[in-house]
């Protein structure tokens, strides 16, 4: 039987995606996000694990959305007694929060360290390791080299890199498989509990690599990601104001 013309463009997506140091893995298939119809986005409807993600949060309550989010990629990442490490030098993340995301705390190793540029480095050496599941980094800036160096590193161990970038006034490109942006929007009110809400973001993909980019409203609750229908799939090009 001749492949069709979806058949060949779909082969042709997963040899560039091996070219380009991606690979599938038993944890790859084995992946629940809840990412819903998010996960039409990505080569092959399968969340990128065993490379390194990118996300930018200008202020500190998108970094506060950031986090979350991340936290219940993580989930899925450390669900069967997977473990994590978490390294920044000005962490904010209160572990025990974790608890609403479904991680318990104690799966995850954190590891906070005085100067900027040890981060990269702890950041390089735990994605070597084969036994975590996930590695999360809180920095200021990466170069295309660093992040280059970071995507070899995970190449052999299939480790998952997530970098939380603050400082956008030097946006460059990165070897990074994907770049991310998340902020809050305001959230269903939770029942005789007023001012309280469950979290809510707005969720844009602003690259991926062989994928769609695109932008999704997404509530956490009942333990999974909710993502609601896309209005329009109009992307808009990222933009840094000058601060």
């Amino acid at each position: 039987m001749h492949a069709t013309k979806s058949d060949i463009i779909s082969q042709l997506q997963t040899d560039l995606l091996k070219l380009q140091g991606y690979k599938q893995t038993v944890r790859n298939t084995a992946l629940d996000t809840g990412l819903g119809e998010i996960i039409n986005a990505f080569p092959n409807a399968t969340f990128p694990i065993g490379c390194v993600h990118e996300f930018l949060s200008a202020t500190k309550e998108d970094k506060a959305s950031t986090t979350g989010f991340i936290a219940g990629l993580l989930r899925a990442l450390t669900d069967n007694n997977g473990a994590a490490l978490w390294v920044s030098s000005s962490r904010t993340l209160f572990p025990p929060a974790l608890k609403n995301f479904g991680i318990n705390p104690e799966r995850v190793v954190f590891v906070d360290v005085t100067k900027e540029q040890d981060i990269l480095w702890v950041m390089d050496e735990a994605l070597k390791c084969g036994a975590l599941h996930a590695v999360v980094a809180e920095i200021r800036e990466l170069s295309f080299m660093n992040s280059r160096r970071l995507q070899l590193a995970v190449e052999q161990s299939q480790v998952t890199g997530f970098v939380l970038r603050t400082d956008l006034h030097k946006i460059s490109t990165t070897a990074c498989v994907s770049r991310w942006r998340i902020t809050s929007l305001p959230g269903e009110p939770l029942e005789d509990l007023p001012g309280v809400s469950f979290p809510k973001w707005n969720v844009e993909l602003l690259r991926i690599r062989n994928g769609k980019p695109g932008s999704w409203n997404v509530t956490w609750k009942t333990s999974r990601f909710h993502v609601e229908p896309v209005v329009h799939r109009t992307h808009q090009p990222f933009i840094q104001q000058a601060g």
